[in-house]
């Protein structure tokens, strides 16, 4: 029997979702780099996350990549594909290795036929969907450059087993989660190393200290 991560979406998900998910899903593994569907694909299935992390990226209209996030153990995602038969909205891809179940969508549907009260799931899970891609945009388009960082990087330090305070990412790789230049980010981490918040080091950076690095996350709140 499929044993479900105690976290993300699939932690509160109700025993309907998880039994369909054990039932109806087959699995599939990822090694780093591997990408699940790209932008523009055709959505046909429902995934959830069993080990691993993926990352979420889009191309914008100028062709330059645009990370978006990264997902971790128990996070359910494609729902999308559920609602509407258009291409898919984004890229996944294995940012390490992975396992992930996979429902088609005709097989979803036919279970929610069945059981009505799966659709609960897929409309909170959807719901939590819009209202994190509309901060997503909120903070795209108002807020300035240091504040996406500063959001992003205690973002993805409690995506990890911590908070941890070693964050992987290259400045490159930051810079395409916060739709900056390379050039702006690492002006940016240096002047906080300058100020002991971060220290960067070579393919990744250390958070030194988180309650600098929250006053600067919430500094247009002042």
């Amino acid at each position: 029997m499929t044993a479900f991560p105690d976290s993300g979406f699939l932690s509160e998900a109700s025993d309907r979702l998880k039994a369909m998910l054990a039932a109806q899903a087959s699995e599939i593994s990822l090694d780093r780099g591997d990408v699940l569907f790209e932008q523009g694909d055709a959505g046909d299935a429902l995934y959830a996350i069993l080990e691993g992390t993926l990352e979420v990226s889009f191309l914008a209209m100028s062709g330059r990549k645009l990370s978006l996030t990264l997902m971790r153990p128990g996070e359910v995602f494609g729902e999308i594909a559920l609602f509407d038969s258009g291409p898919r909205t984004a890229t996944i891809a294995a940012a390490e290795p992975s396992r992930v179940l996979r429902v088609r969508q005709g097989d979803v549907m036919n279970q929610i036929r069945l059981h009505p009260d799966l659709a609960v799931d897929m409309i909170r899970l959807a719901g939590l969907r819009m209202r994190w891609m509309g901060s997503q945009l909120n903070e795209q388009v108002f807020l300035p450059m240091p504040i996406r960082l500063a959001r992003k990087l205690l973002h993805l330090s409690e995506l990890q087993d911590g908070p941890a305070t070693r964050i992987a990412l290259s400045q490159s790789e930051l810079a395409e989660f916060v739709g900056a230049t390379r050039e702006a980010v690492s002006k940016t981490i240096s002047s906080w190393k300058r100020d002991n918040v971060v220290e960067a080091s070579r393919g990744g950076l250390m958070i030194q200290d988180f309650e600098a690095l929250k006053e600067l996350a919430e500094s247009d709140l002042i």
